[in-house]
């Protein structure tokens, strides 16, 4: 609270390292006992003469522990101590009392003291646990932000986004990846589910175990039985030997269905039957085989209205949609499209082996118009499709600054944009964008005429490398005449 910020001055850098000390007693006596004590021990201190100004004082500052009466006028140690819990659960508290007993010790340390203390105390004891317990709880906070920050590195590397929509995607995946749950993944084409589903699987306990991916769409129905349940030798004309299919091979492991929805209706049946009983009887086989696997499904589609249409069984639909993540389109996620184009364009770079700096990081970038174009699109394709962009543009490129050049047609058509033609109006309702390219355009081909349409003359007199200059007349459908003609 500003009342006390002249109170509670900044430590110096000796006094955070040692650490700081708030001291609560209604005795002068014991609070400069103290005070002398834990100062020449190096410890900053901050005093309070009772349990209201106590309690201000922690409000207003940062404590590596607290030495707190028992027994104070205006209010009982204890209910400081409750007060301070409700708001802190980690700062170390001692609680000092002239009333020793074993009843009083018991409470105060049911009700959240890290230790107690009785007048008269032992310095030397005092000293020693004090230490102690700071550096104790110093490392339990180390340790926690150190696991904080390889789980925020490592659990979900190959998702990007730092979006609030996405936040929330990935806290729920982080909620229930420990569980044994069926997970249903919504979203439309392109927005990762399958990557969602991965990270499920890494982030369970059956990560070391299989993770077999199914395309439900891509094979015919009578292939896709055989390949989920496996066949045994002369099942079918082609079975030439026993074949494990991906419900066994993922025992014990995940098993992602992508488009669950273009299932047949027999295979709905057989799936459902996994689900109930987790078991199975390869085709042409007459023995179950029994398995222990977790199944995630995705869909583009509204399952719940193929339900209604009777496309798709209410009974599976419910047994598959368990939880549900619901993946957003890029278009609502905006805000995440700069840090995806980093990554992509770091992962294309080095699969290219292009504009590498020594540390291995992409020296790849937009050029400003390119990013606008970028924000502006709607991507109906996704991420997947912005990952075509840029591993278009990775290809495309020739300089460290990409221009609008390289991104694709459907891209600059789609948002409206029309490169102005040399000798040609700007359209009356013309975006920014287009203006800007207009006057650059007549500006160039103005310097080009002046040095006799020598390229590098006229990327002197523009200031700008030559390379640059040969992109915008590209861009710009420039028509560059030859030299003296």
């Amino acid at each position: 609270m500003p009342e006390f910020e002249s109170a509670v001055p900044a430590a110096s850098a000796a006094e955070a390292a040692r650490g700081r000390i708030l001291v609560v007693d209604d005795e002068a006596d014991i609070r400069e006992s103290l005070e002398v004590l834990l100062d020449l021990e190096g410890y900053h201190v901050v005093s309070a003469e009772n349990a209201t100004e106590g309690l201000k004082r922690f409000e207003s500052g940062v404590y590596d522990l607290v030495l707190l009466d028992l027994m104070m006028p205006d209010r009982s140690g204890l209910e400081v101590l409750d007060d301070i819990r409700r708001r802190d659960r980690e700062t170390p508290v001692f609680l000092i009392t002239a009333y020793g007993s074993v009843e009083v010790a018991v409470e105060a340390l049911k009700s959240g003291a890290n230790d107690y203390f009785s007048k008269p105390w032992d310095n030397e004891k005092l000293l020693i646990e004090i230490d102690r317990q700071i550096a104790r709880t110093r490392l339990e906070r180390e340790n926690r932000e150190l696991r904080r920050a390889l789980k925020e590195r490592y659990s979900f590397p190959n998702i990007v986004g730092k979006s609030e929509r996405m936040l929330r995607v990935l806290d729920l995946v982080t909620q229930v990846a420990p569980s044994k749950s069926n997970i249903l993944i919504t979203g439309e084409t392109g927005t990762g589910k399958e990557l969602i589903a991965k990270a499920i699987h890494a982030n369970s306990p059956r990560a070391d175990q299989p993770f077999v991916g199914v395309n439900s769409g891509s094979l015919p129905p009578d292939l896709l039985e055989s390949t989920l349940f496996g066949h045994v030798k002369g099942a079918f004309t082609g079975a030439v030997a026993n074949r494990k299919g991906y419900f066994e091979t993922a025992n014990r492991g995940t098993i992602f269905f992508d488009e669950i929805g273009t299932l047949t209706a027999d295979m709905q049946v057989k799936l459902l039957r996994v689900l109930q009983e987790r078991e199975f009887m390869p085709v042409g086989s007459t023995e179950t085989i029994r398995v222990d696997v977790r199944i995630l499904a995705a869909t583009n589609a509204d399952l719940a209205r193929m339900v209604e249409e009777g496309k798709f069984r209410q009974d599976l639909y419910y047994r598959l949609n368990v939880i549900n993540i619901p993946l957003p389109p890029l278009r609502d996620r905006k805000e995440d499209i700069p840090a995806l184009v980093e990554h992509f364009f770091q992962f294309y770079c080095r699969e290219n082996d292009k504009f590498i700096d020594s540390d291995g990081r992409s020296r790849l970038h937009f050029e400003a118009e390119a990013v606008h174009l970028l924000m502006d699109y709607n991507w109906p394709g996704n991420v997947r499709e912005l990952e075509n962009a840029i591993e278009r543009a990775v290809v495309l490129a020739t300089s460290e600054t990409v221009p609008v050049s390289v991104l694709p047609e459907q891209l600059l058509h789609s948002t409206g944009v029309r490169l102005p033609r040399e000798g040609g109006e700007v359209p009356a309702d013309a975006s920014l964008f287009e203006i800007v390219a207009d006057f650059e355009a007549k500006r160039i081909v103005e310097v080009l005429e002046a040095v006799s349409y020598s390229q590098t003359d006229a990327a002197a007199r523009l200031k700008i490398p030559l390379s640059t200059l040969n992109q915008k007349i590209k861009r710009l459908g420039i028509q560059v005449k030859k030299r003296g003609g």
